[in-house]
């Protein structure tokens, strides 16, 4: 028997453990975002500038270490660091209370950034570890909508106790991330991802022998497109979990950094863009695309298990483009409302298709650092496509900002296209 088809059923209360240890851990990294800038500018009458620093410091210290976290989970299992993550955000509640000042507010951020990379980083791969090879995208997209609800909720939460006193926020982010600490701890290591909860069937010493393909990776059944039911390219050589921006990453990260424009373009511009044409509620808009997003997932989010995800990627990224294109020339607010829906589909399954792609190509000891190679490009998106976004707006008009990135949904496409396909290999069999 192959060693993929064993165990076909989704552990879901293992996956409870981990969805539910994401969501509080980002419900407290977040619950602090919308008291932080007034905190900073009440307490300690810092500029603009410093308000920003505070704020975003903790998605450089995410760009450079989830590969890193990738690798430390490969080898020294996924429970392991995304606890170390949720410990890290729930220590930072606590420090929140100390009179640290702007110096001591952004090393805060950066060290909780290293807990968001963590966290994040080593609950993907466990999510891809425990699942069944056929559900794998499916479940990849499930994990990202319990980041996002972490983030709304945290968000909403945050602002509402903000009434309370700033110490009810820092209390209620530390304990939120307690929660998802003990909800991790919690979570039963499946036997799908072997005995520590790491790359599924990596033996004792976290190499994995050369020519063995891993439980959720190797053999496969039918795919739509040719290019699923592979065993990861170069199957594990031994060693090559040391490499931390593993090649399998680049091109379908560097799409996801090009697919992240129009996020970023929606996100920013298009209640300003909506409002010069005359329309109000914009704001209809960004809730439209969120609930979009997220019930694209729940409910065709097994698309790019079944299709293919160099197929789904393609479609994914041309529904962006044209979703984009359509708000840019919307005259009124329904039409812009249906742009949102043609975005918010496109790129919901964007990403867990290029994730299906990195995890195709990775050698199984390297999975960990390829997720976070590859989710380290959506940080990189942001960081680019915010100030260069912003130029577009400055130069060009708010109609330009959704032109761009429709164009850079398209060249997205160009490159998962780029990406080479698995190797077929034989099953294993044992």
């Amino acid at each position: 028997m192959s060693a993929q088809t064993t165990g076909s059923r989704i552990p879901r209360l293992a996956l409870v453990g981990v969805f539910g240890g994401l969501f509080c851990g980002y419900v407290g990294l977040s619950a602090v975002i919308p008291v932080l800038p007034g905190f900073v500018r009440e307490r300690y009458g810092a500029s603009d500038v410093a308000v920003g620093l505070v704020v975003m410091a903790t998605a450089f210290t995410a760009l450079l270490v989830r590969p890193v976290a990738g690798h430390l989970a490969d080898r020294h299992g996924h429970r392991l660091v995304m606890l170390a993550g949720a410990l890290i955000i729930a220590v930072g509640g606590v420090l929140y209370f100390l009179p640290l000042g702007v110096a001591g507010l952004v090393p805060l951020r950066l060290l909780l950034g290293v807990g968001e990379a963590a966290l994040f980083t080593a609950g993907a791969v466990w999510t891809v570890a425990l699942a069944p090879h056929e559900r794998r995208g499916q479940l990849i997209g499930l994990y990202g909508v319990s980041m996002w609800g972490g983030i709304s909720a945290g968000t909403f939460l945050g602002a509402a106790m903000l009434p309370l006193g700033y110490g009810a926020v820092w209390a209620f982010s530390g304990a939120a991330a307690l929660v998802g600490l003990l909800l991790i701890s919690a979570s039963p290591v499946h036997a799908r991802a072997g005995r520590r909860g790491e790359v599924p069937g990596e033996i004792s010493d976290g190499e994995v022998p050369g020519g063995t393909v891993s439980g959720g990776d190797s053999g496969g059944g039918p795919s739509g497109d040719g290019e699923r039911g592979t065993g990861p390219a170069g199957g594990g050589r031994r060693g090559s979990g040391h490499r931390l921006l593993v090649r399998p990453a680049l091109l379908p990260g560097t799409a996801l950094a090009l697919a992240a424009a129009g996020y970023v373009g929606l996100a920013a511009f298009v209640v300003l863009h909506l409002r010069a044409r005359g329309i109000d509620s914009g704001v209809a808009v960004l809730s439209c695309f969120s609930a979009v997003y997220a019930g694209t997932r729940l409910f065709i989010g097994h698309l790019p298990d079944r299709l293919g995800p160099r197929r789904v990627a393609v479609w994914c990224g041309i529904g962006e483009a044209a979703g984009l294109l359509v708000v840019a020339a919307a005259p009124n607010l329904p039409v812009a409302l249906i742009g949102s829906v043609i975005t918010g589909v496109g790129f919901s399954l964007l990403h867990p298709s290029l994730s299906l792609m990195v995890m195709d190509l990775a050698d199984p000891a390297e999975q960990g650092a390829a997720i976070g190679a590859y989710t380290s490009f959506w940080d990189l998106g942001l960081a680019l496509w915010g100030p260069l976004i912003g130029a577009v707006a400055t130069g060009f008009g708010y109609p330009a900002v959704f032109v761009a990135g429709a164009a850079c949904a398209v060249a997205a496409v160009a490159v998962a296209l780029r990406v080479r396909r698995p190797a077929v290999r034989p099953a294993t069999t044992g």
